[in-house]
């Protein structure tokens, strides 16, 4: 019974950790904006160009916002109500965990044994897509996704991590706003 109880216990922290990798996602915006205004997108060239990150990547990361702004409805367009910048960051981590070793001894009682550390490397990215209004020129809605990054080398998970992370920072957009009040009509 014990054991169950220490292999329940391992699994659930397993699942934990895998948790721990998703994306986390942060959005801000222009309370003042009315974002039913934006029908249509474009790329903000000068704004892309400084992500430093390869060509290869921004393509897919921009592959991966049209489709998602298109089956939100937007429509891509030469006259944008919109424009489309992004911005990445980059960090090494090197996680160190302390484990404590455990097995069966004699006659199939559990034992813990010596404690030994495991050292991970992984990077961890963050991604900004930013919403500019095309006649204002002022950024209008940002949203940031922070996680993993696959840099395996494995082209698949990396299109597919790409996908993931636009998909889960623009489900974000547009904004709920709270209805706004009508000047001089109080429903009090």
């Amino acid at each position: 019974m014990k054991a169950i109880k220490l292999f329940s216990g391992i699994l659930l922290i397993t699942l934990l950790m895998g948790a721990c990798s998703s994306i986390q996602v942060a959005t801000d915006y222009d309370r003042h904006v009315d974002f039913n205004q934006y029908k249509t997108f474009a790329f903000y060239k000068p704004g892309i160009d400084k992500a430093e990150i390869s060509d290869l990547d921004i393509k897919r990361i921009l592959k991966s916002i049209q489709y998602e702004l298109q089956s939100r409805g937007y429509r891509l367009s030469e006259n944008p109500d919109i424009l489309v910048s992004i911005f990445t960051k980059e960090v090494d981590r090197v996680n160190v965990y302390n484990n404590v070793g455990w097995g069966w001894g004699w006659y199939g009682n559990p034992y813990w044994g010596m404690g030994y550390n495991t050292v991970s490397r992984d990077t961890e990215g963050s991604l900004y897509i930013d919403l500019i209004d095309a006649n204002k020129k002022e950024l209008v809605w940002q949203g940031k996704g922070t996680g993993s990054l696959i840099t395996s080398g494995n082209l698949a998970k990396k299109e597919e991590r790409i996908r993931e992370f636009v998909k889960e920072i623009l489900e974000q957009f547009p904004p709920v706003q709270p209805a706004t009040r009508v000047a001089g009509v109080s429903g009090e």
